[in-house]
């Protein structure tokens, strides 16, 4: 390990206060991460790094250092970038994305991408966990939601609509809400994935309305929903992209659209570098121009 991989580690560990989670970032172990950066400490013949049980924290000389080693890491992958810009994009990618999202929009979108630059290797992880891209070492997330302020970088894709669907059956059986109102004396179809799943917003502006539901089947993502309402056990909600399938089939119809709320905006976002890698540059613009205009979601239901 060369003085430069002992900078590269403390700045990863720095970053993720945690020997653990910095190793994982750089592909090594824990042990190793520790290893050299105690070599860096011996060789500076100071100590960067609080060690305790549960955490890891700069010293004042790690904090000092920390600000030039991060300059110095940038210029050096600037350095490399600048030898690959001509060569391509290349290395391994890792993206992670939504799992209702990833397997409906995603799949066609990233094997296109793999065809178009056969020198980057793909790593693909599609889960509804909120992943931190930084400790994880993913190169780009696909977010559905309204991004907080973040130290992350974000690219707009498109926005998801929120719809309220019930099966044919159901709404013959039961009868069709006429108002969001009518859904608290009716049975839903819960989210587990929400923050609150047993509150449902509508509207927009000044006529957002919110209605508590209630309903026996709690279920932990979107495809689940809309399966358990093409049984006609009662009506769910969720993205388009995820229920188009069904409502071009006519297996649900969609309900209360004149109280639709706010869509979802989708992003793509990554962490911040001064030189942001080619493949990470050319992988964001391929899904820009891919979501670009009307939704193929959107086509033939709505």
């Amino acid at each position: 390990m060369d003085r430069l991989d002992e900078v590269r580690l403390f700045v990863a560990v720095a970053d993720a206060r945690s020997f653990a989670a910095g190793a994982r970032r750089l592909g090594v172990s824990s042990a190793q991460a520790s290893k050299g950066i105690a070599r860096l400490e011996d060789r500076l013949n100071t100590r960067l790094l609080n060690r305790t049980t549960r955490d890891v924290s700069l010293t004042d000389c790690g904090r000092a250092y920390l600000e030039r080693a991060r300059g110095l890491i940038d210029e050096f992958d600037a350095l490399d970038a600048s030898v690959r810009e001509v060569r391509g994009p290349q290395g391994l990618l890792k993206v992670t994305a939504p799992m209702s999202f990833g397997s409906t929009e995603l799949e066609c979108v990233i094997l296109e991408f793999a065809r178009a630059y056969p020198e980057v290797s793909l790593e693909v992880s599609l889960t509804d966990r909120v992943t931190n891209l930084v400790e994880e070492g993913y190169d780009v997330a696909v977010r559905i939601t309204r991004l907080a302020d973040s130290s992350l970088v974000a690219r707009k894709l498109g926005e998801a609509r929120i719809v309220t669907c019930a099966a044919p059956d159901y709404l013959q059986r039961e009868g069709r809400p006429l108002d969001p109102s009518d859904l608290a004396h009716r049975e839903a179809i819960l989210d587990l994935n929400l923050a609150d799943p047993t509150l449902w917003s509508f509207g927009r502006g000044a006529g957002k309305t919110e209605v508590r539901v209630h309903g026996r089947l709690r279920l932990s993502n979107a495809e689940a929903c809309l399966a358990a309402a093409r049984y006609g056990f009662g009506i769910a909600r969720a993205p388009a992209f995820a229920a188009a399938a069904d409502l071009r089939a006519g297996r649900l119809s969609t309900l209360l659209c004149d109280y639709e709320p706010e869509p979802m905006p989708i992003y793509a976002v990554y962490p911040h570098a001064r030189h942001l890698s080619p493949k990470v540059r050319v992988f964001v613009d391929h899904l820009v121009r891919h979501f670009a205009g009307t939704p193929r979601w959107e086509e033939g239901w709505a």
